[in-house]
C-alpha cells in the first residue's frame, strides 16, 4: 500500500469522525497522530487534506447535493461523504493528482468501507464532477 493510500485512509478516519461529532478537526487531527501511528504515511497530504476538506466544508457539500441527483446530503451515508469531501477537494484544490487517479481511489475507499453501492455511487458524482472540471479547463 503507498504512502497516499495509507494517508487517504487516515485522512478518512478523521473526517469520518468529525462528521459524526462536528468537534474541531485540527483536535481531531492531532488526537489521531497522538493514538496511531502516522509511520509510512505522508504526513503532509494527510494534513493537506483534513485541512483542505474542513476549510472548504460548505463548498464540497453544495458539490455533492448538486451532481448527486435528487439526493440531499443528510440522506448520504457520513462515510460515503467524508469520502466525496475529500475527492472532491483533490479534484479541484490538488493539480499534482492526477483526476482519474483520486476517481479511483475514492472508488476503492468507499468499496472497502461504505455499503455495497458506495463504490459505484462515489464513482457517478466524481465522473460528473470530473467532466464538467475538464470541460471547464479546455474553454
Amino acid at each position: 500500500m503507498t504512502k497516499r493510500r495509507r494517508s487517504r485512509e487516515s485522512a478518512l478516519q478523521i473526517l469520518y469522525q468529525w462528521e459524526l461529532s462536528r468537534k474541531d478537526g485540527q483536535i481531531g487531527l492531532a488526537h489521531f497522530g497522538e493514538h496511531f501511528s502516522l509511520k509510512g504515511q505522508d504526513s503532509a497530504f494527510l494534513e493537506r487534506i483534513v485541512q483542505g476538506v474542513l476549510e472548504h466544508f460548505e463548498e464540497m457539500g453544495q458539490l455533492i447535493e448538486k451532481y448527486s441527483e435528487h439526493w440531499r446530503l443528510s440522506r448520504i451515508a457520513p462515510i460515503d461523504r467524508a469520502i466525496l469531501r475529500m475527492a472532491i477537494f483533490e479534484l479541484l484544490y490538488c493539480d499534482d493528482i492526477p483526476p482519474k487517479a483520486t476517481l479511483n481511489e475514492a472508488v476503492d475507499l468507499g468499496k472497502r468501507y461504505g455499503s455495497d453501492n458506495s463504490g459505484a455511487f462515489i464513482n457517478g458524482i466524481l465522473d460528473r464532477i470530473m467532466h464538467e472540471r475538464l470541460r471547464k479547463s479546455a474553454e
